[in-house]
């Protein structure tokens, strides 16, 4: 069976470093790559991006240059990550070629639609209200964020992505070609089931919304089942 190679996303404040334990956890037949932003990790140095279209660039020439003569892709984000990875997913049909990525499946995580604008939000906040607004959204926080020293190093990331993620406007109406399958925790409570089947208008194939046990952040608590997930679907897609 052909290698997918499952492109991770980051979710805000987040680094590659999140989806390295997915590759022992991931089934046979998938590769996880994770996406390196700026503002985290080996590109601390670099600041983070504020807006979408120069995050997908860059998202973009990391899958081409890691991939070289391409292969079958998917895409997996979640929250701020989901719409990145919506928008990597134009752009990679957008550039389809024989030599480039060969897109099978987009996989958004904790999201509502692309087309549903953030009212809840965060940026402009003192630092305390940030991180606990952040923390309140997500039901998840950071360990590193409470100590004071720590927290003034991964502030500037957090709070770029933040606004990335509080500005986003999607770049096209146009459907994605390839089936997309919209997971959500069961408990969470930021995105509720309605919200997670909005995207049926990003697609002109199958869309599937499926739950796993847990709340907004299950996906740190569940890898295997979500990688289950992915590898059954990408399975059901071939053989459609």
């Amino acid at each position: 069976m052909e290698e997918t190679v499952l492109i991770c996303l980051p979710f805000a404040g987040a680094g590659p470093s999140f989806y390295a334990p997915w590759q022992a956890l991931a089934p046979t037949g998938l590769r996880i790559l994770p996406v390196q932003l700026p503002g985290r990790e080996k590109r601390f140095a670099e600041p983070a991006y504020t807006s979408v279209a120069p995050a997908v660039d860059d998202a973009y020439a990391q899958v081409t240059a890691a991939l070289g003569d391409g292969g079958p892709v998917a895409l997996f984000g979640h929250s701020m990550g989901a719409v990145l990875a919506y928008e990597l997913a134009h752009r990679i049909e957008q550039a389809a070629g024989p030599a480039g990525p060969r897109l099978e499946s987009l996989v958004v995580s904790g999201s509502p639609g692309p087309w549903t604008a953030r009212t809840d939000r965060a940026g402009g906040l003192p630092d305390e209200e940030f991180t606990a607004r952040v923390k309140s959204f997500a039901g998840y926080a950071h360990p590193a964020l409470e100590d004071p020293e720590m927290r003034e190093l991964l502030l500037p990331a957090l709070r770029a992505d933040v606004r990335l993620h509080e500005t986003y406007v999607p770049s096209s109406d146009r459907p994605l070609s390839v089936p997309v399958t919209s997971v959500r925790g069961r408990t969470d409570a930021l995105v509720g089931p309605g919200d997670a089947a909005q995207w049926c208008r990003a697609t002109t194939g199958v869309l599937t919304v499926a739950e796993l046990d847990g709340g907004h952040m299950y996906l740190a608590d569940q890898p295997a089942a979500l990688l289950k997930l992915v590898a059954a679907g990408l399975r059901t897609a071939r053989d459609g």
